[in-house]
Order: C-alpha cells, then structure tokens, then sequence
C-alpha cells in the first residue's frame, strides 16, 4: 500500500522509495571504462580461458591412460598370458601326532607350546614303575627256562652214558651167550658118549637159554637207553623254544618299558600340547604335534580350467600375505590324482536329481625353495598366492592322442 501511495504522488521518482525497501545486496564491480577509442570487451572469453586450461589435464590423463594401457598389455603379452594364478593355496606342512603307545600316569612333561626341538628331544614322561616290575618278571622267568635248558642238557649227558653201559651189557650178555652155546655143544657130544649125565646136559641147555635171554634184554636196555637221549633232546629243543618266547616277552617288555619316554620324531615346532603332569592317558591318546617348518610346501587349489598347461618342474612365484615384501619362489611337485571334491567325506553324487555344473579344484602341490624353508618363517595355514609361469619346466609327455 505505502508503494501505491508513491506511485500516486506525481513527479516524485519512485526509485527512491522503492530502492530504500530492497534489500542489501553486495554492491556489483563497476566495469572498467575501456580508454578513448576502444570498444568495451566482451564477458564471453572467460569460460574461453577455462576450456583452454582443462585441455592440457585431458591430454595429460589421456597420455597417462595410453601409457599404462599399454604397460598392461605388453606386460600382458610378454609374461602375463603365461602365468596361471590362484589366491587359493595355503602354507602346509606333514604335521606329526605325538600320541602315547603305552598307558600310565605322566610323570613329566619336558616341553612346553612353540618350542623347537630335535629328533630325539624328550617330550614327556610316563610313570614306568609298572613296566620295570614287567621287564624284571619276563628277565626272570627267561632265566628259569635257560636253567631247566641246562638241567635237560645235563641229562642228556647221563642218558648217553647209560647207552654207553647199555651197550657194555649187551656185549657182555653176547659174550656170555656164546660161552653158554659152547659149554651146551660140549655137553651134547658127551651126552652122546654118555660121558656127563643127562642133568648135566639140562643145565648147560638151561645156561644156554638164560645167556640168550640176557642179550635180548641188554639189547633192549640199549634201545631204552638211546630213546631216553632222544626224549631229553626233544624236550631241550621244546625248552629252547620256550625261551625263545621268553626272550620275545622280555623284549616286548622292554619295547613297553621306552615308549614310556616319548620323543620327536624329527626335527620341529611343538604345538597344541595337550597334555601335562598328572595325566592319565591311555594308548592313542593325543599328546601334541609336531610341526617341521623346515619341510613346508604349498597346496595350491587350480580350478579344473587351469590344469591343461600346468605340469611337474615349472617355476612359481608365491606371494604370502603374512610377508608382503618376502620374493619366494617355488616348483611345481606334483598334482593330486582326484579332485578335492572325491577325497572329501560326503562326495557328490552327480548321478540322482537336478544337476548344476559347479567348476571343481584340483589341489597342486607347490615346493617351497630349501633357503626359504630353512629359515622357518611360513606357518602352515598361512594365504599365499601362487602364479605359475608355464614357460618353464620340461615338456609334457604324450599320454593320448586327442582328435579335434
């Protein structure tokens, strides 16, 4: 209302008013007056000079692409479509079980979690009371048995004496036996002449008979004799192979008696002890393990699409995440003869029900180089990644033919 009051008053200049009740703006730089002659210059060469700025940083980022374009692919072309990749290996190892062979209390336990040990080395201790009191009885019932050895040999030697007498008798008995026939010859020829009587004659028969008798049992008091020797020879041997079982048992005994002390089996880390003093443990029973970190090696896990140019002997580059920084290199060892798949305990069964093709892996067993195993520093279960330069390594033997 107060502008229509002003614009009705005539003659007065309505932009005084009106411009009093706009509000304050920020006061707009006076265009500088162009000198005598000139032309004022135009606003549009302002943009101009900004379009002109930008396309040097075009040109440079599009020579920057160009560039690592190019990078890539002769990089591509010289090394990369011969390198064939997985970030599926881990670091493994042949772990060793350390278990009790024996049963008992654990008197001592003489390593502790990440220790290193030697083949050798003592791990822990059973109680052997029990197996020296096993060991003393199998020692001892082994001596009884070389003593009844020995008793047997003994009488072995009197049984071969008693043939020897034996057959001493049997040649006196034979010497006696031919007196006997004599005298009886001669008593039949004065028999005949009636020289001698007739009981005479009866008891030189009678003499004969009972000399003849008497051989026959010396002869059988000799056999008797030598079958005794033969007895006691096979009751020796019977003894010998007793003591021979004894002989087992007490090396069993002793065999028990050792793997009271359990010890590494090779060189290694000792991990995920589980056990200490006090413990009873029966035979299985797990007691830690061993790690050798000087034999390390890596199981790479390439997708059945990559496996047509991966063999035996080729050279691997393995890049661990635990030592970014760390230039390890490798050899292909060998490449399992299954899928992981098949060796698992449930496998598919492909044969039953709809059916989704799913890309298998097949584990690859990479060597890690003996320097960098050495110093003991990958862990199995560590992540690596393997790149398998497939223009190393011999070639491949021709095990079939493939017809296109």
């Amino acid at each position: 209302m107060a502008f229509r009051d002003e614009y009705e008053q005539g003659g007065k200049d309505p932009s005084g008013p009106v411009a009093d009740r706009q509000p304050a703006q920020a006061p707009e730089a006076e265009p500088v007056a162009a000198p005598a002659g000139q032309a004022a210059p135009a606003q549009a060469p302002a943009p101009a000079k900004a379009k002109s700025r930008r396309k040097p940083i075009v040109a440079v980022l599009l020579l920057g692409a160009l560039a690592f374009g190019g990078y890539e692919g002769f990089h591509w072309w010289t090394e990369g479509r011969f390198m064939v990749s997985t970030d599926d290996a881990y670091v493994q190892a042949d772990i060793t079980i350390l278990s009790a062979k024996v049963s008992g209390y654990v008197a001592s336990v003489a390593v502790t979690n990440n220790q290193s040990v030697k083949a050798g080395d003592l791990i822990a201790r059973i109680d052997d009371g029990d197996y020296r009191f096993a060991l003393q009885s199998a020692r001892d019932k082994l001596a009884t048995q070389q003593s009844a050895i020995e008793r047997i040999g003994r009488q072995i030697e009197a049984g071969r004496a008693a043939v020897a007498q034996a057959e001493a008798q049997l040649a006196s008995a034979r010497a006696g036996f031919e007196r006997a026939e004599s005298d009886y010859g001669r008593q039949q020829q004065l028999a005949r002449s009636d020289y001698t009587s007739r009981a005479a004659l009866e008891n030189a028969k009678a003499a004969r008979d009972q000399a003849a008798a008497g051989v026959k049992a010396a002869e059988a008091a000799l056999a008797a004799a030598r079958a005794n020797v033969d007895v006691l020879g096979a009751q020796q041997n019977e003894a010998r192979r007793v003591a021979a079982e004894l002989q087992t048992d007490v090396q069993k005994a002793e065999r028990d008696l050792s793997f009271t002390e359990i010890r590494a089996p090779a060189d290694g880390v000792i991990g995920n002890k589980a056990v200490e003093v006090g413990t009873f443990v029966q035979p299985g029973a797990r007691l830690a393990a061993l790690v050798p970190l000087t034999s390390v090696h890596v199981d790479a896990n390439f997708k059945e699409t990559q496996l047509a140019h991966l063999k035996p002997g080729q050279k691997v580059r393995i890049e661990v995440d635990a030592f970014p920084d760390a230039d390890i290199e490798g050899t292909v060892e060998s490449v399992s003869p299954a899928s992981g798949a098949v060796f698992s305990l449930l496998p598919p069964e492909n044969a039953t029900g709809n059916f989704t093709k799913i890309v298998q892996r097949v584990p690859v067993r990479v060597a890690v180089s003996p320097e960098i195993a050495q110093q003991g520093l990958l862990r199995p279960g560590l992540s690596v990644v393997v790149d398998v330069d497939t223009r190393t390594g011999d070639e491949p033997q021709q095990t079939a033919s493939v017809k296109p």
